[in-house]
């Protein structure tokens, strides 16, 4: 799940911004939907979770430098907010900091019959991660999954 030339850049544009403010960023995404074009970030911070307060300040600041650097010709909404609970584990430092946490993932081929896992994980190591399941443990790698998230018991 790497991310593109693009997100790459936004992460170093949006990185010390957040971070000024006691905050880091998380996760980043460009994405198209219908007929509009998004730039997503999800920035958090340590104790207690991100404000509304504090993603206005970084939307506001990257938006400024942004419009100045021009990087996207395009036009699209730029959009920042906390990652929520059920926030998606993509990078390797996710799945690390997250280790032990309960989570589920959606697969592209069944896994016991199901193209659903959920289930403690237990490990990240090379691309692959591990899932400790009702039935067994499991280990998957990143291209064998649509998504992993935090699971949450609503």
């Amino acid at each position: 799940m790497a991310y593109s030339k693009l997100e790459k850049m936004i992460i170093d544009i949006a990185a010390p911004v957040a971070e000024d403010l006691g905050c880091y960023i998380y996760d980043t995404e460009f994405v198209k939907e219908g007929t509009a074009k998004y730039l997503r970030i999800y920035a958090d911070k340590e104790d207690g979770g991100i404000s509304i307060d504090e993603c206005e300040r970084i939307n506001r600041k990257v938006g400024e430098i942004l419009d100045k650097e021009d990087p996207i010709k395009e036009n699209y909404v730029l959009e920042v907010s906390s990652p929520g609970i059920e926030r998606r584990l993509k990078q390797p430092w996710h799945f690390e900091k997250y280790n032990g946490r309960q989570v589920d993932a959606g697969l592209y081929k069944a896994v016991d019959g199901s193209k659903t896992l959920s289930g403690i994980l237990t490990g990240f190591e090379d691309g692959n991660f591990k899932i400790s399941t009702d039935s067994g443990e499991k280990v998957l790698g990143l291209d064998d999954v649509t998504f992993v998230k935090l699971h949450f018991d609503f």
